[in-house]
C-alpha cells in the first residue's frame, strides 16, 4: 500500500514537472515568435520608411528562429504532432502495428539522444572558442545549449512513448 502510494505521487510529481516544462516551453515560443514578427516588423518599416534597418536584425533572426526550431521540438514531441509516413501502418494486424511504434519510439529516442550529445560537445566548444555571431558578437554557445536540451528533453517523450508501446504488448 505504501509503495503505491509513493509510486503514484511520484509519477504526479513528474506530471507536474512535464505540464511546468511544457508551460515554459510554450511561453518561450510565444515570446520568440513575437519577437520575430515584431523585429522583422521594426525592420521593414525602419528600412522602407525611414532609410534605418535595424542593426543586426538578420543575425537576430537567425538565433531566434534556431532557438524557436528547438524551443518547439519537445513540444512537438510531447503531443506526437511530428511528420510521420503511415504508408502500411493501416494494413498490418494491430500487433504489428504496435511493434512498428515501438521500433520507430526507439529509433527516434536513440537519435535525438546522440543529437543531444553531438549539441552539448559543439556548445563545450563554441564556449571554449568564444564563437559570437559576426556583427552583434553575440555567443553562439547558449543557443547550442538549449538545442541540447530540447533533443534531450524530446528524447525522454520518445522513451516515454516506448515504454508503453511495449508495456501494451508486441
Amino acid at each position: 500500500m505504501i509503495g503505491s502510494n509513493n509510486s503514484s505521487g511520484g509519477a504526479s510529481r513528474v506530471r507536474s514537472l512535464a505540464k511546468l516544462i511544457e508551460l515554459g516551453l510554450g511561453i518561450c515560443c510565444a515570446l520568440l515568435l513575437a519577437g520575430l514578427t515584431g523585429l522583422t516588423v521594426v525592420d521593414v518599416v525602419g528600412r522602407y520608411w525611414f532609410n534605418a534597418p535595424v542593426r543586426g536584425a538578420f543575425e537576430i533572426t537567425q538565433l531566434m528562429l534556431g532557438a524557436l526550431v528547438f524551443t518547439a521540438l519537445p513540444l512537438t514531441t510531447s503531443r506526437k504532432e511530428h511528420v510521420e509516413v503511415d504508408m502500411i501502418y493501416g494494413m498490418v494486424p494491430p500487433v504489428m502495428q504496435s511493434v512498428m511504434k515501438g521500433i520507430a519510439w526507439s529509433v527516434s529516442t536513440v537519435t535525438l539522444v546522440i543529437l543531444s550529445w553531438r549539441l552539448a560537445a559543439h556548445a563545450e566548444r563554441l564556449m571554449e572558442d568564444g564563437a559570437v555571431t559576426n556583427a552583434l558578437d553575440i555567443p553562439l554557445a547558449p543557443l547550442a545549449w538549449v538545442a541540447a536540451v530540447s533533443a534531450l528533453l524530446s528524447a525522454g517523450y520518445t522513451f516515454v512513448f516506448f515504454k508503453k508501446a511495449f508495456r501494451r504488448g508486441f
